[in-house]
């Protein structure tokens, strides 16, 4: 149903441009989302009718006279009747205040155990009329050691226009990840670049770089045996979600939400 939704009013569209190297599963079906992956999110979000804050960097979660008080790093600290959260598992764990100690041992042990690929994401951005001539959309590289996946965004994405430039965005591999997590960004770009130039020489120079570092990219391994969410305090009721109670997919993500759902709609 989810995915009827998000078809109908063309947030999701199936995926029909040629990708090179993708291993396609019997039975399953791909789809794009032509305006990006926020999209998506921007989608349910407008539909709740959620009043929205961003940019707000949580550091503590505490008890207070029977509510969560949460700070952050900027501003002062707010109190709430629920809290969900859906960060990274390694982030959760970073948290200060009363959570700490709330956390019992089974549970730390639990998200302790959850791991998580990283890479690096590197975006190309080119003016408006500017050719790129490849045969693909997109490609998965087996043979490199730091680059995994080649996209044309613009074209992935059938969104190809002459008003807009296109766009390659490249993923490293794991591997590459791993070894450079905390170097210098701006020297990873260059290795990055290096070896793109490698891979397509006809790519023409980018107008504009950025290269993100993608600490938490993938589930490797999720919380063991989990329903797709955990609560942390019952009164007032402390959960915790996402895909590392899952799987890093999209029906990954609906699963541990549709879960999440379910257990805060008695504390309504």
């Amino acid at each position: 149903s989810f995915y009827e939704e998000l078809l109908s009013h063309g947030i999701l569209k199936p995926l029909t441009a040629p990708v090179e190297g993708m291993v396609v599963r019997e039975g399953s079906c791909n789809y794009v989302a032509p305006q990006g992956i926020s999209s998506v999110v921007k989608f349910y979000l407008e539909r709740s009718g959620a009043d929205v804050s961003y940019e707000q960097h949580v550091t503590h979660i505490s008890l207070r006279d029977g509510r969560w008080e949460v700070s952050r790093k900027a501003g002062p600290p707010e109190q709430f009747d629920v809290v969900i959260l859906t960060v990274p598992v390694p982030q959760i764990l970073q948290l200060q205040g009363d959570i700490v100690d709330i956390i019992n041992e089974s549970q730390k042990q639990q998200l302790e155990s959850v791991s998580y690929s990283s890479r690096y994401a590197l975006g190309l951005f080119y003016e408006a009329g500017t050719g790129i001539a490849v045969p693909w959309a997109a490609q998965y590289i087996t043979d490199n050691p730091c680059i995994r996946f080649i996209s044309i965004d613009n074209k992935k994405r059938n969104i190809e226009s002459p008003e807009i430039g296109p766009s390659v965005v490249v993923h490293t591999t794991v591997t590459f990840g791993s070894e450079h997590l905390d170097s210098d960004p701006a020297e990873v770009q260059q290795i990055i670049l290096s070896h793109l130039q490698r891979i397509v020489p006809s790519l023409p120079k980018a107008s504009s770089v950025k290269c993100q570092r993608w600490r938490y990219s993938q589930v490797t391994r999720a919380v063991p045996n989990s329903p797709g969410h955990m609560v942390l305090h019952t009164q007032p009721l402390l959960i915790c979600g996402g895909d590392g109670f899952t799987r890093s997919n999209f029906d990954g993500c609906i699963e541990s939400a549709v879960s999440l759902a379910e257990a805060v709609k008695p504390h309504l």
